[in-house]
């Protein structure tokens, strides 16, 4: 007989890790239990947009995440990934028949709220719905940093490189509304020709060289603070250029070579792309945070403390019990799928309780077999 293979149960806890770490990154970084509209316009969070309150007849509106499941359970929901600089809208103006359960007292409309046609459950250029059940193409959606509406691969007018996740895309319509990105692109995108981009990188002053360009005598410098020279002028009298067609993307850190100048910072403050300068306001910063929270939690969950304590034949019978219910879970929300039911929190309660009451017959069976 051959020796029992050893499985361990976070290998069995871990068969499903990319999507428990995509829903993590998403979600972890939002707050599930409270609303957010007490913290403002929240520098990037997880929105939905409810079809049933709002539908495409009315006004567009967003909700937080802790509203989708208290205040819009069984509604027809939109999932928008995440928005950045925005504030709850559930149970203002916008929802006549809808009290928000968890902060009724709000303003009658958010006016900095920035609202587009993804708040209407449709997306890219093509302006269908996500998914498409008229699109049998097989694509990847991509959310430009910018306008932060998402579009299809094949929608780009460019090639979509490798590891985009690593990346950011600039829609090609919103590198023609802020013309000056197309210069930053030249040097800075993904794509950018080896050599070109060796040039560039030697011929970009950086923060130490813009300082040390405009150094004036110490009599000067005591009455106005030293200011950088202008990294945008210093790329255009280079003059690179590129095909100004097509979205744009940009490499990790590229918002950090940006220019600091005071007239470049009011210009991105005049084109609301403020932001720009901000790193932390990345979708992968905001998912990173996400991920760091659920494993700071998941370090001090008492369940897994107990599960470690447990011997292996202790650690197997939960893993076959983990996949029995694991299959049955899935057998049951199938049934749902199939007849195009949505699944209510009653219904998963409903599911436990079978599941409790079949393990106690099953205890009971072997406690009269022995």
């Amino acid at each position: 007989m051959c020796e029992e293979q050893t499985v361990s149960l976070v290998d069995v806890l871990e068969e499903d890790e990319e999507l428990e770490e995509e829903a993590s990154a998403v979600l972890a970084g939002s707050d599930s239990d409270h609303c957010s509209y007490p913290q403002g316009y929240v520098k990037r969070q997880a929105l939905y947009a409810c079809n049933t309150c709002t539908p495409k007849s009315g006004e567009a509106a967003g909700i937080c995440l802790a509203c989708s499941y208290k205040c819009h359970e069984g509604h027809d929901l939109f999932e928008l990934y995440t928005k950045r600089n925005f504030r709850c809208d559930c149970g203002n103006r916008k929802f006549s028949e809808l009290q928000c359960k968890l902060h009724p007292d709000k303003d009658e409309v958010n006016g900095l709220n920035k609202y587009s046609q993804n708040f209407f459950g449709v997306y890219c250029t093509c302006g269908r719905p996500y998914p498409d059940p008229d699109d049998q193409v097989e694509d990847e959606m991509i959310q430009c940093v910018v306008c932060e509406d998402w579009l299809h691969g094949r929608h780009l007018g460019c090639v979509v490189p490798d590891c985009v996740e690593l990346q950011e895309m600039i829609c090609e319509s919103c590198m023609n509304k802020h013309s000056f990105l197309w210069t930053y692109a030249a040097h800075l995108a993904v794509g950018v020709k080896e050599e070109t981009a060796e040039e560039s990188d030697a011929s970009v002053p950086t923060k130490e060289d813009q300082v040390d360009d405009v150094i004036e005598p110490s009599c000067k410098r005591s009455r106005e603070e030293v200011e950088p020279s202008c990294t945008l002028k210093a790329l255009q009298a280079i003059g690179h250029k590129r095909v100004q067609s097509g979205a744009v993307f940009w490499p990790s850190a590229w918002r950090s070579k940006l220019c600091s100048c005071s007239p470049c910072q009011v210009h991105l403050s005049e084109a609301g792309l403020s932001f720009l300068s901000d790193e932390s306001d990345t979708v992968l910063a905001y998912e990173n945070k996400g991920k760091n929270s659920e494993q700071r939690r998941q370090e001090h969950d008492p369940l897994m403390s107990a599960l470690d304590n447990l011997n292996h034949v202790q650690q197997l019978e939960i893993i076959h019990g983990y996949n029995d219910m694991k299959t049955e879970l899935k057998d049951f929300l199938q049934r749902f799928a199939a007849e195009g039911k949505v699944v209510t929190s009653d219904d998963i309660r409903q599911f436990f309780e079978q599941q409790s009451r079949k393990r106690r017959r099953v205890d009971a069976g072997a406690f009269y077999c022995t």
